[in-house]
Parts: structure tokens; C-alpha cells; sequence
């Protein structure tokens, strides 16, 4: 079953919104309560802990890959597991929920800039469309059918944070396409392992001159969504997807976050529902379709890398508990 849905790019896809989705609900949540690079540096600590035992002979096999590419590896644990999560949760300390999920919407766009910008990979017409459509769509759930609101949107220093962490992932996203034949788990596993190592220094000064860290019920809690959910299976998710379509096709899916984000308020903060959603959602759905079905084809990975990816999977399922 794992394995189909590994091959399944486009419902790959939407999971990963829907778990960063959780994260921006979380990070706001716990906001002044965990500090920031603690609150990174501790998801990331847990969701190395968890993915080693699976992990750790994928690692090994890659390692001489690592050893030739290690400036590209680098790179990418640099941008999207040291630096993003960490100024996003800063950011979310000064941003409010609504200023986030709109800032998030320029992922698509960032990630074209860099997609044409290192691989001279261009927007198709029906990419651009799906992108403005869905934008639209975005624009129509933040301001609740009124376009007033969005004239009215007050910006803080929070949002210069979270739109420079969104540059830093349109690269990473870009780059990913650059990747070599690494195996799923241990190219996540060698990620995000740099990723925590480079990010250690930013904890410890933290710890030393910030403010308390305090383990309780709503720390231990945010730290357990956020380690599984937006890090491990967000992540294995997002990196299989773009190896399967290209950093292009996947980005539109960036707009499924304030869908999800207002569905999730819906189902669990007890909010209603409005036309607006309804007219939301459509139009980003609708993006998201002819973003997908108009965009150049993208080639398969190559049979290594599939080779090994289905092997990391088949022992991830031989290891999983009953």
C-alpha cells in the first residue's frame, strides 16, 4: 500500500499542505510560548530519532553519493530544514495566521523564479493559469469574499521573515530537481540530519541567552505533531513528488494550505461555513487541475533511483510495527 501511494505524485501532494497547513495552525498556537529555533531544532531531533532505525542502512548505501555531491546536500539541508522552519516559526511570533497563509501563496511563484532562474525550466501557459487561478482561489478564503480586507492587511516585520523563509524554500524546491539518485529514506535521513547539525549552533544560543523553554502538555504536544506530520511525511512526500513531476507541477499544490488551514478551523474550532469557501475552494481546485494537466511533461526518475526507493520502502514495511 505504501508503495502505490509512493507512486501516486498528485496525492502525495495534497497531504503535504494539508500537514503544513497543521504546522502554521501550531506554530501560532504555541508562539511565545516555545521559542522558535527550540521548536525547530526539537522537530527535527525527534523526526532523526524516529527515521534513523529505518533509515540508517539507506544512509550508508548513499553514502559515497554524498561524498561527490555533498555542496548540493548541503544546500538543500541548509535552506529547507536549518533555515526555513526556524524563521517561520520566528515569524509566526509577530505574524497573524491571515498574513501567513497569504504569504505562503507565493510559494508557486517563488519556486518558478528559481525553477527558470537554475534550470531553465519555464512556466507553460496552463501552469501560469492554474497558478493565477488558484491564486485567486487564495485570495478569495483570506478575505472572506470582500476584497476590502485584503486593502486593510497590516504587515509587520514577522512577514519580511516569513517571505525571505519562502524565497529560501522556492530555492530548495527548485533545487531538489538537481538531486541525485539518492534512495527516499536515505536522502531524508542524510537531510535532515545535516539540517539538525547546522541548526544546533542557533539552538544552544538560544537556550543560553533566550528566553525559558518549559516542557509541559502543549509543548511536548506541538513537538510530536510537528516532528511527524509537517517534517518526516511532509517531507518524504514533497521530495518523492518532485521526482516524479518537477518542482513546477508540484508547486500549485502550495494553494491547498488556506484551504485546508479554513477547513481544519471549520472541523475543530467550530467556525462556519460561507459561499466564500465554497467559491474558494473551487477556484483553487480548478488551478490546481489545469496546473497539473497543461504543464510539459516531466520524465520519471531514473531506475535507480526508483530501484532503491522501492527497496527503502519495502524495509520501512518490514520494520513497521504491527
Amino acid at each position: 500500500m505504501f508503495r502505490r501511494l509512493f507512486d501516486a505524485p498528485y496525492l502525495l501532494l495534497t497531504l503535504v499542505p494539508l500537514f503544513w497547513a497543521g504546522n502554521i495552525v501550531m506554530g501560532r498556537h504555541v508562539a511565545g510560548h516555545v521559542p522558535p529555533a527550540s521548536l525547530a531544532w526539537l522537530r527535527w531531533a525527534l523526526a532523526v530519532l524516529i527515521l534513523l532505525p529505518f533509515a540508517w542502512r539507506s544512509m550508508r548505501a548513499d553514502w559515497p553519493l554524498l561524498r561527490r555531491h555533498w555542496k548540493l546536500v548541503g544546500l538543500l539541508a541548509l535552506t529547507g530544514i536549518t533555515l526555513f522552519n526556524t524563521m517561520q516559526y520566528h515569524a509566526l511570533e509577530f505574524t497573524p495566521a491571515l498574513n501567513a497563509l497569504l504569504l505562503q501563496s507565493t510559494g508557486p511563484l517563488l519556486i518558478a523564479f528559481w525553477s527558470l532562474l537554475l534550470n531553465g525550466e519555464r512556466l507553460s501557459r496552463g501552469q501560469a493559469a492554474g497558478i493565477f487561478l488558484s491564486l485567486m482561489g487564495v485570495l478569495t478564503i483570506i478575505c472572506r469574499g470582500d476584497p476590502h480586507v485584503l486593502m486593510n492587511i497590516a504587515f509587520n516585520r514577522g512577514d519580511l521573515w516569513l517571505i525571505a523563509a519562502m524565497v529560501l524554500y522556492g530555492l530548495y524546491s527548485s533545487l531538489l530537481a538537481r538531486r541525485p539518485a539518492f534512495s527516499a529514506l536515505g536522502f531524508l535521513g542524510i537531510s535532515l540530519s545535516l539540517g539538525l547539525l547546522m541548526l544546533t549552533p542557533l539552538f544552544l544560543a538560544e537556550r543560553i541567552m533566550g528566553p525559558p523553554l518549559t516542557f509541559d502538555a502543549k509543548t511536548l504536544t506541538a513537538i510530536l505533531y510537528v516532528a511527524l506530520f509537517p517534517s518526516l511525511l511532509a517531507y518524504l512526500f514533497f521530495n518523492r513528488a518532485v521526482q516524479l513531476v518537477g518542482p513546477n507541477r508540484a508547486a500549485p499544490f502550495f494553494h491547498l494550505m488556506p484551504v485546508f488551514g479554513s477547513a481544519l478551523a471549520i472541523v475543530f474550532l467550530g467556525e462556519r461555513p460561507h459561499l466564500y469557501h465554497a467559491a474558494g475552494y473551487a477556484l483553487v481546485l480548478s488551478g490546481v487541475v489545469i496546473a497539473t494537466r497543461w504543464a510539459p511533461k516531466t520524465g520519471r526518475p531514473p531506475a535507480s533511483a526508483e530501484l532503491e526507493t522501492g527497496d527503502a520502502i519495502d524495509r520501512l514495511q518490514r520494520r513497521r510495527p504491527e
